[in-house]
């Protein structure tokens, strides 16, 4: 079985159609989202209208849950447009998503942790900024989680990390959005370094599991100039660069 795993595509719906090309022509058996799918400054309503239909094995991330339980006025930037574009039957689409999924039985898709959606699962984050997890911090994360494969995603870093126990966890990055900054719990900036759309491969074979990460062109100079257009010089310098 071969897994192509998307997470983060944020409402970007050209680099969301190029991993999807991409994803068939390395001949994916299922194609997964892991969450924080429309919030963003792009395209929220068609990225939804494009993802719908495919009906592909999708969970909600915080982006998610934040657009649908919090007040316009309460929201950040990213979640009150993309709130304002979508439809009602888009809005209950996300409404019915899941927080987590099982798939094939040994393979479980979270957005952060199994335990929540905002922790950060291969990535600490210290006051001197962010760094790689270490073994026992991931360890710790993954907690009992019964599966062989745990498919994460929320930081937009592309990692894996194999625990001594057999489960290994893929961090696909994002299909979206390759940088961002946030000040909790310290400031930190989580940057890919260049504006390709990324996903991860996942193959099944006969020694355990194969990652191969992606990395896609896209349009992105033209995404960018689309986030500048609605007010987010913050994106339009992500999506140019891969940088903060």
């Amino acid at each position: 079985m071969k897994i192509a795993a998307l997470s983060d595509i944020h409402g970007n719906l050209a680099a969301l159609n190029a991993v999807l090309d991409d994803a068939h022509r390395q001949g994916a058996d299922v194609i997964v989202n892991l969450g924080d799918i429309l919030s963003g400054a792009l395209y929220p309503s068609q990225t939804a209208d494009r993802l719908i239909p495919l009906g592909l094995p999708t969970i909600s991330g915080n982006h998610e849950r934040q657009l649908l339980t919090g007040e316009l006025s309460r929201m950040g930037l990213s979640d009150r447009f993309a709130n304002q574009c979508l439809r009602d039957d888009q809005l209950a689409w996300i409404r019915a998503l899941p927080s987590t999924l099982r798939l094939a039985g040994d393979v479980l898709l979270v957005h952060g942790t199994p335990q929540d959606d905002l922790s950060y699962f291969l990535e600490t984050v210290t006051a001197s900024g962010c760094r790689v997890a270490t073994h026992d911090e991931v360890k710790s994360r993954a907690g009992e989680a019964d599966a062989t494969l745990i498919l994460c995603g929320h930081t937009h870093l592309q990692r894996s990390i194999k625990l001594d126990d057999g489960r290994l966890i893929v961090n696909p990055g994002s299909v979206g959005l390759q940088a961002y900054a946030d000040d909790l719990p310290f400031p930190h900036r989580m940057e890919m370094g260049s504006p390709h759309a990324r996903y991860a491969s996942v193959t099944r074979t006969a020694s355990g599991w194969d990652v191969e990460f992606r990395a896609v062109e896209y349009d992105w100079n033209a995404a960018a100039t689309i986030a500048a257009l609605n007010g987010r010089p913050d994106w339009e310098t992500a999506l140019r660069t891969g940088y903060c």
